[in-house]
């Protein structure tokens, strides 16, 4: 935390007045740890100071960073985790209004289980606003998606799946979204609201996926859905709503193999 090494990682370490507890000032990254090297690190980082910038916080210490993420890995030794980097805009008066201090920079790392193969997942009622200020924003401000996840897991899924204003299908609570139709693999454009997801753009990059902004119901018939993140990989929907789906189906199944070979050749693509 702040370049300091906590001891005990369950001690007391932000303060109470910290504006990323009060109100959620703040943005972070999630980045996936296989055996002790971080995965598109430099990806992640940029990601962060341009979710930052949006806020109008200082551009977070790259150097900073990159050392704390040392140091943690050192600490642990396991075969799959996940980083976490939580910038605050730091200590403030309670109220919306920022402080002029130094923000606080937080840096994690604990194991993670591997994803299923496949999952189920539910549209939920309440719709992203594509042209908020937080729109395509990674910022701690999750209680929107702690509300929604509640709502999938009445049903039994993992996931939930918004639309934005306009009705287009937007994104996950922690995923990008992709489906199938007519044999094309499609994905919702940034303009739909959604947060630019690493893994969603190495795959634009690196397959044949394309982006389209079309009505949300468009997946009762598409032929595959799967979901896209930094802890889920390329994860097939079994399940939408009361739809089921065969999961993975085959272009689910190439993107989970196009993945897996790229990211053995990239570990900082």
């Amino acid at each position: 935390m702040n370049g300091r090494l906590l001891g005990d990682p369950h001690a007391p370490a932000i303060e109470v007045s910290d504006h990323g507890l009060t109100v959620g000032d703040g943005v972070f990254e999630a980045i996936k740890v296989v055996e002790g090297r971080p995965f598109a690190l430099t990806r992640h980082l940029n990601r962060l100071a341009r979710s930052a910038a949006s806020l109008g916080l200082p551009e977070p210490d790259d150097a900073l960073i990159r050392s704390a993420i040392t140091e943690v890995l050192a600490q642990e030794d396991f075969s799959l985790g996940r980083l976490r980097i939580t910038y605050t805009g730091g200590p403030a008066e309670l109220g919306s209004g920022r402080g002029d201090v130094t923000p606080t920079t937080v840096v994690v790392v604990d194991v993670l289980a591997p994803a299923p193969k496949t999952t189920a997942a539910v549209r939920v009622p309440w719709p992203r606003n594509e042209r908020g200020a937080m729109a395509g924003v990674k910022s701690t401000s999750y209680a929107e998606n702690v509300v929604a996840l509640a709502e999938a897991a009445k049903s039994g899924a993992s996931e939930a799946i918004f639309a934005n204003l306009a009705g287009h299908l937007c994104e996950g609570t922690g995923t990008n979204v992709g489906y199938v139709v007519d044999g094309e693999v499609r994905t919702p454009t940034l303009e739909a609201g959604c947060l630019a997801g690493v893994t969603r753009g190495l795959l634009l990059e690196w397959g044949d996926m394309v982006e389209v902004d079309e009505p949300i119901t468009v997946l009762d018939t598409a032929e595959e859905i799967f979901l896209m993140s930094t802890t889920r990989d390329v994860q097939g929907v079994h399940r939408i709503d009361g739809r089921e789906l065969t999961a993975p189906g085959p272009s689910t199944r190439a993107l989970i193999e196009l993945w897996s070979a790229k990211e053995a050749e990239h570990w900082d693509p």
